[in-house]
């Protein structure tokens, strides 16, 4: 087993991926759970074009895996896998995508329209190096005699070797760093951690991911104490509610899901959910809050909306896609079309954002227009509340 350099022009590359493109080190669990659902949309794609693979989409998951004794965290996927060949290729060669290779190849395939590929510049991967010391991936292409692992601990190289694995599918185990003064490493390895990144930024992917849980219930067999159990349990929502169609959605769905959502107490005054297609193609969910937030009228406050790529959070507030005069609204918006910067944190300035907030800015007037038009008194109540800002 001979060691291998990565096939970038230089080590600046991969050293720059780890340390200078991503702004928080808990974005790497967002991007490798991302890859894993990518992973397994292939194989589903797979199956529908090819007689011989077989999915059952009931039996795809995510699954997360913590040790706290070894300091590792594993994710893993049933999904199509990767040969030999394919781990050089799309871990060995940094920047290279096989999402956006697979995208470009079916890209006139009916069957993939409902293949909702994340993954755009094949680095996302290596944000793992920000908590890890060192990674592993063990791999199995469906169709395959034999498993590959690929190991690296950074910059200073890789190896690929023969292993073994019983079914198709990738295992990637993080070997977590030491804790320093200034990071804390481990608090990836506790349950509630994990639960809060993944309700966070992918609570949407159409997977389930899950994790082994454990919670103290009475021993059945003396009074008064406890016993620690451990189960299975789904940590993402999988559908989101802005992509159901409208008359499937009951007003108590809405408005407990603004309240989860956007800490509330109160019901909305409006709920505004549109789909838009054309120029650019985005779901959208706006709330107008019935009560100003506390710190509306303070300089501390934050307009914006949250912002989704494919049911994969990007921003929490993207300020670009509301006016200065509607910052009181409360949601949103769910693109695939958005073009973002390489880390997938913030947006590039372009046509595509000017043209998503000009429909949100014009969808929100004539749904107030519409307000004022038949509910009157509705109106005046929003207007007595957020009527400075217009």
């Amino acid at each position: 087993m001979r060691k291998k350099q990565f096939k970038a022009e230089s080590k600046k590359l991969l050293d720059m991926m780890i340390n200078s493109i991503y702004t928080h080190k808990e974005i790497f669990l967002r991007e490798l759970i991302s890859n894993a659902s990518d992973a397994t949309d292939k194989l589903y794609f797979k199956s529908l074009t090819d007689d011989s693979i077989k999915a059952d989409k009931d039996s795809l998951k995510i699954r997360i895996d913590l040790d706290k004794e070894n300091r590792t965290i594993k994710v893993s996927d049933n999904g199509i896998g990767m040969s030999a060949e394919e781990l050089e290729n799309n871990l060995g060669t940094i920047a290279k995508s096989d999402s956006l290779d697979f995208k470009k190849e079916n890209a006139d395939d009916d069957n993939a329209k409902d293949i909702e590929v994340i993954g755009q510049f094949g680095v996302g991967f290596y944000s793992a190096f920000m908590v890890a010391d060192k990674i592993e991936v063990v791999s199995k292409a469906v169709g395959a005699d034999v498993a590959n692992k690929w190991s690296s601990t950074g910059v200073d190289g890789y190896t690929v070797e023969e292993c073994e694995k019983d079914s198709n599918g990738t295992v990637i185990t993080l070997y977590l760093k030491e804790d320093t003064e200034n990071e804390n490493y481990s608090q990836y390895l506790e349950q509630y951690k994990i639960q809060e990144l993944v309700k966070k930024y992918s609570d949407y992917i159409r997977y389930p991911i899950v994790m082994e849980m454990s919670k103290e219930v009475p021993d059945p067999e003396k009074e008064g104490e406890y016993i620690t159990e451990f189960n299975d349990e789904v940590l993402n929502s999988q559908i989101p509610l802005w992509r159901k169609n409208k008359n499937e959605i009951k007003p108590e769905e809405y408005n407990n899901f603004y309240k989860q959502k956007f800490y509330d107490y109160t019901d909305p005054t409006l709920v505004i959910h549109s789909k838009v297609e054309g120029q650019a193609t985005f779901d959208a969910l706006m709330y107008i809050p019935s009560v100003a937030p506390m710190d509306f009228y303070s300089k501390n406050y934050e307009k914006g909306l949250q912002l989704y790529s494919n049911g994969v959070m990007i921003m929490d507030k993207c300020s670009d896609l509301l006016p200065d005069y509607f910052s009181f609204v409360k949601g949103l918006v769910d693109s695939a079309d958005l073009n973002l910067n390489i880390s997938r944190e913030t947006l590039q300035q372009d046509h595509q954002v000017r043209i998503i907030a000009k429909a949100i800015d014009k969808k929100i007037k004539s749904e107030l227009a519409k307000m004022l038009k038949n509910d009157r008194e509705k109106y005046e109540g929003f207007f007595k509340t957020f009527g400075t800002n217009l």
